[in-house]
């Protein structure tokens, strides 16, 4: 990302809510093993709601008008939960009694936060079903589990279909940068139980010398922190990036002196981690804007790409408020010129003195889109769909803030326009509420 060094230490902001997308297992009937994120509606057409937005554990949910807010986004997962701004839908106590309270409470893996949606459309947990109290359709009337009444209209709720993508296959899981180089990093897998997020972009894959690949040019790429932390996550069912480059520090395309050495130093760390995802940060004058070293690294995806076809391919680069400029531009048409292989071409959309980040987001995004599209002769759709934004949370380095409502409407715009990969600088930064996390995960 963009001038790395001094971002490693800027202070982060505060922050909001959400969380990401998936499937529920299902009891007796069949919902669909894709993705599944929307509004969850029920008696009198009301939506299920988390009161006032509010993410504190305890917060009742409840039935009232619905209204297009975060509080109404519910993700649906295969593992049986049932997830709304960053935390998941809680029978209060573990207690089956009818009457129990449903609220939001952090994910925790209990049986009181495991739902099965049945073929007569209630959704149940502890052998209960989820009741709109009274019964009333009344805004604020709040939900329980009661005894499950065959045919009781309180007891029906309609679930979910899927995203504005739904089970798209280019889609990568909202993946924030999480450096272990620096300060005091946070445990992943307790991020990914406080915030919803399950996949994070590990970063840098520098040179340690030639064209020999090391964690930040100086950790062992296996048996140190981050194959120890790269592990932890995919044990807890997550998904890891690998991100090569950045700002600053020794990189690997001027080291590696031809496309077959770059492509290589790469397989080492495929090897290595097995990733989902591998993410060329290509910035600064080394890289970026060294056509001879842009071609190096272009050239050697394509041997990545046909060495590891199910491994996805990003690449980040930088951007003006009205898309790439520059050698960004130059990459793109040269990417297209040469066939390489890429999956999503995602900028960074700060650092050029916005006092609108969102909507400057947004026109970058656009011209992104427009610049993709005459390159390669794609759709709209098509461009959408090989795109991504990485942004930076609170202050950038050039003193632009991006606060968690802008952030937010930048997360809705990716996610409605179809965008497949949404990241930001730095899960290190977003200590300790770890609120930009947790929207981020809404992707």
């Amino acid at each position: 990302m963009q001038a790395r060094l001094r971002r490693r230490v800027l202070g982060g902001l505060a922050v909001l809510s959400m969380a990401l997308v998936t499937a529920l297992a299902v009891g007796g009937g069949a919902v669909p093993a894709q993705a599944a994120t929307g509004t969850i509606t029920g008696y009198g057409g009301k939506c299920v709601d988390v009161a006032a937005a509010n993410t504190a554990n305890g917060t009742q949910v409840q039935l009232y008008g619905c209204n297009g807010t975060n509080a109404q986004s519910w993700d649906v997962r295969s593992d049986g939960t049932v997830r709304a701004l960053g935390k998941c839908l809680d029978a209060a106590g573990g207690s089956s009694a009818n009457g129990t309270r449903v609220q939001l409470w952090d994910c925790n893996g209990t049986a009181a936060q495991r739902w099965t949606a049945g073929a007569d459309s209630t959704l149940r947990a502890l052998g209960k079903c989820l009741d709109a109290t009274g019964p009333s359709s009344a805004d604020g009337t709040p939900l329980q589990l009661w005894d499950c009444t065959a045919g009781a209209a309180n007891q029906r709720w309609t679930l979910p279909s899927g995203g504005s993508n739904p089970g798209n296959p280019a889609k990568m899981p909202a993946a924030p940068y999480l450096y272990l180089g620096w300060g005091n990093p946070p445990s992943a897998t307790s991020v990914m139980s406080q915030t919803g997020v399950r996949a994070f972009t590990m970063a840098f894959i520098l040179s340690s010398g030639g064209c020999n690949p090391a964690w930040d040019g100086s950790r062992p790429l296996t048996g140190g922190v981050d194959q120890q932390t790269i592990n932890a996550i995919k044990a807890a069912g997550g998904q890891v990036q690998i991100s090569f480059g950045g700002w600053s520090g020794n990189k690997l395309g001027p080291n590696c002196s031809t496309p077959a050495a770059y492509a290589g130093a790469v397989q080492q760390v495929i090897n290595a981690h097995q990733p989902h995802v591998v993410d060329f940060d290509i910035e600064n004058a080394d890289e970026f804007e060294n056509t001879a070293v842009q071609d190096r690294i272009l050239r050697g995806l394509i041997i990545v790409k046909q060495n590891n076809p199910n491994v996805k391919i990003a690449v980040t680069i930088g951007t003006g408020r009205s898309g790439p400029e520059g050698a960004g531009t130059r990459l793109i048409n040269r990417a297209a010129e040469l066939g390489v292989p890429i999956d999503n071409y995602t900028i960074m959309p700060f650092n050029f003195g916005s006092s609108n980040i969102a909507q400057d987001t947004i026109n970058a995004s656009e011209g992104l889109k427009n610049q993709l599209k005459a390159a390669n002769g794609w759709s709209d759709a098509q461009a959408y769909a090989h795109m991504g934004i990485s942004g930076m949370n609170g202050s950038s380095d050039q003193g632009e803030v991006t606060t968690t409502a802008a952030w937010t409407q930048i997360r809705d715009y990716a996610r409605n326009n179809g965008l497949t990969r949404l990241a930001f600088w730095s899960v290190n930064r977003d200590q300790p509420g770890f609120e930009f996390t947790r929207i981020t995960a809404g992707f």
